[in-house]
């Protein structure tokens, strides 16, 4: 906005997409308490806006999978703060009954648009900011990425297509300082993880906190994450102690993924 005095380029400025709830909004807060400038993103200005008034950051609505909302969202950033040093792309959706016999192909294009296309725009517009700065990029991705489930076709591939995009930015751009990373949450107490919840509670004829104890039954820490847990390790990737991490694909899962599933009847007997 006009009037606003930019942050001086020694300030680290953050952008983060999908910023409005959940894992985005948790980071966003943990990045302005680590003395970052923050930007949100998002396609809903309501949520954004009060992330952004609560930190006295720049929120811009934009719909990342969109080429010029991506760029501007970039600009504005850049424009406000001064630079770039920090890039978290968050943003991500799904759709319910994916699978070969029920997804269409605008289904299936929808998912990849925000999920990955909307990460490679981001990053493309965000890069040469970027590499001015040496900064860093963390992507979110899921354990999805690394695991299939079940009538999730749209969004497991979306997510592994997005932990390999990272790591071909890693190679690319780590000669020239820009370090690219991912973390792959398991399930994350956020709305969009509480509708799935409330979907299976249903179906179970039980509560929302019976379907997370379902979920992470065979999960070693037997709960699901906090956003803030996730916050945390996005925030320490993008920090010096993880200057020499790149292309890592990371699960903060509790960890889930490494659980061979069909063994744990025997655990559930011995």
């Amino acid at each position: 906005p006009q009037g606003r005095t930019v942050v001086a380029q020694s300030h680290k400025v953050a952008l983060v997409t999908g910023g409005g709830t959940g894992i985005g909004a948790a980071t966003a807060r943990r990045l302005a308490a680590d003395g970052y400038a923050v930007c949100v993103t998002g396609r809903r200005p309501e949520p954004i806006e009060a992330i952004a008034a609560e930190l006295d950051g720049l929120a811009v609505t934009a719909d990342v999978g969109v080429a010029g909302d991506a760029e501007r969202a970039v600009a504005e950033t850049v424009t406000r703060f001064g630079g770039l040093d920090a890039l978290v792309l968050n943003a991500g959706v799904g759709v319910e009954h994916d699978s070969l016999l029920d997804l269409e192909p605008d289904g299936f294009d929808a998912v990849l648009r925000t999920n990955v296309t909307g990460a490679f725009l981001v990053a493309r517009a965000a890069i040469r900011p970027l590499l001015e700065r040496q900064g860093a990029i963390v992507t979110v991705a899921s354990a999805s990425a690394l695991r299939a489930a079940p009538s999730s076709l749209a969004y497991c591939s979306s997510k592994a297509a997005l932990a390999m995009l990272t790591q071909c930015i890693a190679l690319d751009h780590g000669p020239a300082g820009v370090r690219a990373n991912c973390v792959c949450p398991g399930w994350v107490r956020t709305p969009m993880a509480d509708g799935s919840m409330d979907w299976l509670a249903e179906r179970l004829e039980g509560s929302r906190e019976d379907a997370y104890a379902e979920v992470t039954a065979d999960v070693p820490l037997r709960r699901p994450s906090t956003p803030e847990e996730i916050a945390g390790t996005i925030a320490w990737l993008l920090s010096a102690d993880a200057s020499y991490v790149n292309g890592a694909v990371i699960p903060v899962d509790g960890g889930h993924t490494m659980v061979d599933v069909a063994t744990t009847a025997f655990g559930k007997v011995a």
